[in-house]
């Protein structure tokens, strides 16, 4: 049975500019893999390429062992991929409600009427926003609005998320709870890939970590494991928690 995600020797150019080179890895269904490096390491060009907002310039990319590139975002959401973005998507003007709606009515179930509504209030229940239903989501603060995307996100029911720094910005506290959001999604049996700037986010919650550095794959194994290496220590210490 093929993983559920493959990159295979994946490279990405702009110009004379690598943001990818040869960087290959598979994730298998239910796994919480961590997506770590410094600033320009490319790992949201991974999230890019994988979600068919970027063509590779080299490479596969297979979910189910079915090949995604050359697909539109819109159909790779359909096969069941889910993403963020660090600078939350929304539409601002919308109700919080409605906002959750447009995923749950054009995801793979294809909801209608009272049945997408009670979803989309189950969702934003499991986020922690029912309270916020009616509020525009302007009108949010940074950590709601990272919840009510991932509320988002949630919609189409994905079998595989790719969250971009969902504790980005965020006080200690709310740090806190995003590691809570990221272990009732493992609860959920979903697939995570998470991108976090802060170690301390991930560390108690992901199976493993995948380490990019210059658009390479420097490290791939256990989190702690990982963690303790001279890759990590080399390109990436130096920058915990100095955002």
């Amino acid at each position: 049975m093929p993983p559920l995600l493959e990159l295979d020797r994946v490279t990405k150019r702009y110009g004379g500019l690598h943001a990818l080179r040869q960087v290959s890895f598979a994730v298998e269904e239910r796994a919480l893999v961590a997506l770590l490096g410094p600033n320009g390491a490319g790992k949201t060009t991974v999230f890019d390429i994988t979600s068919g907002l970027v063509r590779p310039t080299a490479g596969a990319v297979r979910f189910e062992g079915a090949s995604l590139v050359g697909l539109s975002p819109h159909r790779v959401a359909a096969l069941g991929i889910g993403r963020t973005f660090q600078v939350a998507r929304l539409f601002p003007a919308l109700p919080v409600l409605d906002n959750v709606l447009v995923g749950v009515t054009f995801g793979r179930r294809r909801r209608r009427g009272a049945d997408a509504r009670r979803h989309a209030e189950r969702l934003l229940e499991v986020v922690g926003l029912h309270d916020k239903a009616a509020t525009p989501a302007r009108a949010l603060s940074l950590g709601e609005q990272k919840r009510l995307e991932l509320a988002c996100a949630l919609g189409p029911e994905p079998r595989l998320l790719l969250l971009d720094e969902l504790a980005s910005g965020l006080p200690p506290r709310g740090r806190q709870e995003v590691v809570r959001f990221y272990g009732r999604l493992r609860e959920r049996g979903l697939t995570v890939i998470a991108i976090e700037h802060s170690f301390s986010v991930l560390l108690e919650v992901a199976d493993r970590v995948l380490l990019l550095d210059q658009g390479e794959l420097m490290a791939d194994g256990p989190t702690r494991e990982v963690l303790a290496s001279p890759q990590v220590a080399q390109a990436y210490f130096g920058e915990e928690d100095g955002e």
